[in-house]
């Protein structure tokens, strides 16, 4: 295919710039969508079915003969951030009956009476945050403690529970309401209760973490840009963008991802270690990227990664760590005590069939020790099992679609799987697997889960749902995830069912191994090389055998 012009680069493994070598084809690697002809951008109203079909409202798919890439307004980017907006937009707006204030005996109120919050399903936690953490009176994450009461009658002292960059991203937007309050009495600006001013600008910094994760979706897929509109319009954004502060943390996880692909090990090293101290999970990226690194011989570029990760992370926690040691461990103290939370498959099973769980009943404060090792074992073993297949695989698979199932295992065998932890696939998923009926299908049953959730936690005796539609709710969901990670299991088994690597895609034309790659990108297999030499070792020794089998001298 022509128009995809080549271009040297001297960056080695650690390097920022395109490469020359390897791939399908052997032509240049670049990132830059500036590069591309029209021919070299993938049309997902011809490509997909599905999405044809959907193009009907729109007047169809894009016309044979029709020249893509040259719109000098509406490019694909502006209208995949214009998508999420209107999709965040909506977000908001799900959210906002639960900001509604009724006038009550100290003023206005926020209005949370009868359930409010379940009925309307726009519950939040950043609104009981905002007081349960004395964010509203000035307290200092990790440093202001106060006492809970537990149904026993005893007393545990409390402090914030979030990662460093989490807890402070939440005082930051307090003192942000307080000033705008001030400048609201001042006249300059309009007021409101306080929690609502706070869960404004709360919801205004995550959007722009999801528009962030967005556009580097984008970059990250110069020749299907179209493929980030899946995250952009996703329901589960709609649902679950404003319902905690992960979109933070997958944001990092996404601008690492595209800091690797462009060869900058450090530099993505560095992005997922500020991540995973607003949330663990971006550093477990770190697993899949060791693998494919065993497997291509690229084992410095990992190094180098994992330990500016890991100095990156220690440098945002340690000084609190040694300042404030007890408020500092309260994100792993609860994350040890608590028990199976309703959306995991422990708590399924216990309300399917009455089980008291691994542990039985505990203590107020006790932590479920054997459920904590059970949780721990599985995902080590779902790991390993990962590790097989990346192993076994006939070609090294893609980075995106090691690290979507690195996670889901998390998911499935952690005891806890918050609502909103669901978009942490969404991108890993739209990188992996770019299909759009099979994505759209689960992220609506993903998303569709909330309504059962909240009727659930109403509880029967307000009307609500009682706790097997609920966990019937949840099977479904872990059901349609597990059908998501099959899917991309069955490409990583037999590559040409890859949609990255079909010799339709712009990446292949561009002698495209692993887009997502970097320094993995073209580089040797060395799992075939190592192949390759047992099967040259077996030629040479198979006369030998033959030879000894029936007596011929040598």
């Amino acid at each position: 295919m022509t128009g995809a012009p080549t271009r040297s680069s001297t960056d080695g493994d650690g390097g920022a710039g395109g490469a020359t070598d390897g791939g399908p084809s052997g032509r240049a690697r670049t990132h830059d969508p500036a590069s591309l002809g029209p021919d070299q951008r993938v049309r997902p109203t011809q490509e997909d079915p599905f999405v044809g079909s959907l193009s009907a409202v729109v007047g169809g798919p894009l016309g044979e003969h029709a020249v893509a890439g040259r719109a000098r307004f509406l490019t694909p980017l502006r209208v995949v951030l214009l998508l999420a907006v209107v999709v965040l937009s909506l977000a908001w707006f799900a959210k906002a009956p639960c900001l509604q204030q009724y006038p009550g005996d100290n003023g206005l109120e926020l209005d949370w009476r009868d359930g409010r919050q379940y009925v309307a399903m726009c519950y939040s936690d950043t609104v009981p945050l905002y007081t349960a953490e004395r964010l509203d009176v000035g307290g200092i994450p990790y440093l202001t403690s106060w006492v809970d009461r537990r149904e026993d009658g005893s007393e545990q002292v409390r402090y914030m529970e979030y990662p460093v960059l989490t807890g402070f991203f939440q005082w930051a937007n307090a003192r942000l309401a307080d000033l705008w309050l001030a400048g609201a009495d001042a006249g300059l600006l309009p007021g409101g209760l306080p929690v609502v001013v706070y869960f404004d600008l709360s919801a205004f910094w995550l959007a722009l973490a999801w528009l962030v994760t967005v556009w580097a979706l984008v970059r990250l897929r110069p020749g299907r840009p179209w493929d980030a509109a899946l995250a952009a319009v996703s329901p589960l954004v709609a649902v679950h963008a404003f319902t905690n502060f992960d979109t933070l943390a997958v944001a990092a996880a996404t601008l690492g991802m595209l800091a690797w692909a462009r060869r900058r090990p450090v530099l993505a090293g560095v992005i997922l270690g500020v991540g995973a101290a607003a949330k663990l999970y971006p550093l477990f990226l770190l697993f899949p990227l060791l693998l494919l690194c065993l497997r291509a011989g690229r084992m410095r570029a990992w190094a180098q990664a994992t330990c500016a990760g890991v100095l990156t992370w220690s440098a945002l926690n340690l000084p609190l760590a040694l300042a404030a040691p007890t408020g500092w461990w309260e994100f792993f103290r609860l994350n040890g005590q608590r028990g199976a939370d309703p959306d995991s498959l422990y708590n399924v099973v216990a309300g399917f069939t009455g089980w008291s769980g691994f542990d039985g009943p505990l203590a107020p404060g006790q932590p479920p020790s054997v459920l904590n090792a059970v949780s721990a074992v599985l995902f080590a073993v779902c790991c390993l099992a990962i590790a097989v297949l990346v192993v076994k695989a006939p070609r090294r698979p893609r980075f995106a679609s090691i690290a979507f199932l690195v996670i889901t295992a998390f998911l499935l065998t952690n005891k806890v799987w918050s609502p909103q932890y669901s978009l942490w696939l969404v991108p890993l998923a739209v990188l992996a697997y770019p299909r759009w009926r099979p994505l759209l299908a689960w992220m609506l049953i993903d998303a569709l889960v909330w309504a059962p959730r909240m009727y659930y936690y109403l509880g029967t005796d307000a009307k609500g749902l009682p706790a097997p539609w609920f966990y019937g709710a949840v099977v479904v969901r872990d059901v349609a995830v597990l059908v998501v990670a099959g899917l991309i299991v069955r490409t990583v088994l037999r590559p040409e069912l890859d949609p990255v690597r079909t010799p339709r895609d712009p990446s292949f034309s561009r002698g495209l191994d692993d887009p997502d790659g970097g320094v993995l990108d073209g580089a040797p297999d060395e799992m075939r090389r190592l192949s390759r030499a047992d099967a040259v070792i077996e030629a040479l020794v198979r006369p030998l055998r033959r030879r000894e089998r029936t007596g011929v001298p040598r």
